[in-house]
């Protein structure tokens, strides 16, 4: 099967079918630069070394293949306004805000963003340069997202970051002075970390006052450097202690822990993050992008040639996508609660007719067992997972499996 939006293709997805979709949910575009100075020994992203940075031919290269992604894309989602924009890594802010301000121009110019979208940029310090970011401000990014990490030179070295202490705190200086509203990425359990480490790290996060934070557990992924050379990584008890200091001191300082690993002052949730842990709709463009989009009836998902030169290439010839499959009609109960159960307020019952097109019926067995054990909040017409829930998400989420 062809895999470009043809006419026929467009007629495929708006046949009947099983499901039942009342309304189509928001949409969200996610744009992936997929270049990073070095990559780190724990990340299994798909990102690819510029270890001498980005060329400007290389950018302007990669620049239009995106813009010819989106076009092949369009008919998929014409017409529907876009709540946020995302553009993630990689390391972004290795692309200049003259490139970023062309890429956000080129999107504009084709898909009919909501005033006042957001619009984030992911961002390292070890690619900061003074006025960067107030570049990046001017070019139309709304918030940035500041890949910090941690701020002792020694956690930051067994990571491999390319960046330090001083470079991190210079980046949220400049941050607060040219943003409303960032994110501060945080990572927690690190090879040596103890409670005393990370109360020093938390003194410095609370020192800049991020609006957002998003906390990430060290864990040790398949295909990473660590997967081969595993560093000593605190016991799961010591973590999990770590994480509830987490919670105790941003809770103190005013936070609201609203998504398993983020947390908000008031009025600075992620709207992007919050459309896909409501199972809405998205739109990835570039490099090993994937897509999640909805029809009256049935839900498709997409994925882009991961290789960034085979990427380019295809998306110039219009052949963008990878490869694509129907979500099954078995399977949707389990990837929307997937997502759902990680907000700590849950979501409405009628959230999962809208978004799945399938009967409340569907989720019977998974809610029974879910409250029978104390996971699930025992609320008509709402799916929240108990204090308890939260604790043993997974073991919670595996109750809605096919």
């Amino acid at each position: 099967m062809a895999l470009n939006a043809s006419p026929e293709r467009l007629a495929q997805l708006m046949r009947p079918g099983t499901l039942q979709l009342s309304s189509l949910p928001p949409l969200s575009l996610y744009v992936h630069l997929p270049w990073c100075l070095r990559k780190c020994p724990y990340c299994d992203f798909n990102s690819h070394e510029a270890a001498q940075g980005l060329s400007d031919s290389a950018a302007e290269g990669y620049l239009e293949a995106l813009c010819a992604d989106l076009e092949g894309a369009l008919p998929l989602v014409w017409g529907r306004p876009v709540i946020s924009v995302f553009i993630g890594g990689g390391t972004p802010s290795l692309f200049t805000p003259e490139q970023i301000a062309r890429l956000l121009s080129d999107l504009r110019a084709r898909l009919p963003l909501e005033p006042g979208a957001e619009i984030t940029l992911e961002a390292n310090p070890g690619t900061f340069e003074r006025d960067r970011f107030r570049g990046y401000r001017e070019a139309g990014v709304t918030r940035l997202s500041i890949g910090v990490q941690s701020f002792d030179d020694r956690h930051l070295q067994s990571l491999g970051r390319v960046h330090n202490g001083a470079q991190a705190r210079e980046a949220l200086t400049e941050a607060k002075a040219c943003f409303e509203t960032f994110n501060l990425d945080l990572m927690y359990a690190l090879p040596a970390q103890g409670l005393q480490d990370l109360d020093s790290e938390l003194d410095e996060v609370f020192r800049f006052a991020p609006p957002h934070l998003s906390i990430y557990h060290l864990t040790i992924e398949p295909n990473t450097r660590f997967a081969v050379q595993q560093p000593t990584l605190p016991d799961p008890d010591l973590a999990s202690e770590m994480l509830d200091r987490i919670t105790e001191r941003s809770a103190a300082q005013g936070y609201e822990r609203y998504e398993v690993s983020a947390y908000a002052q008031a009025g600075h949730r992620c709207v992007h993050n919050q459309n896909y842990w409501s199972f809405g709709d998205y739109l990835g463009i570039g490099a090993g992008a994937h897509s999640k989009l909805s029809y009256p009836h049935r839900v498709l998902r997409q994925v882009r040639w991961r290789e960034p030169r085979t990427y380019q290439e295809q998306a110039l010839r219009g052949q963008a996508v990878s490869n694509e499959h129907e979500v099954a009609r078995a399977d949707l109960p389990f990837e929307f609660v997937l997502n759902a159960l990680r907000l700590r307020e849950g979501v409405p019952l009628t959230l999962f007719t809208e978004r799945t097109g399938l009967p409340l019926s569907a989720l019977r067995q998974g809610l029974e067992q879910g409250v029978a054990r104390g996971l699930l909040v025992d609320e008509p017409g709402r799916l929240q997972a108990s204090a308890k829930g939260f604790d043993f998400l997974s073991d919670l989420q595996a109750l809605f499996l096919a």
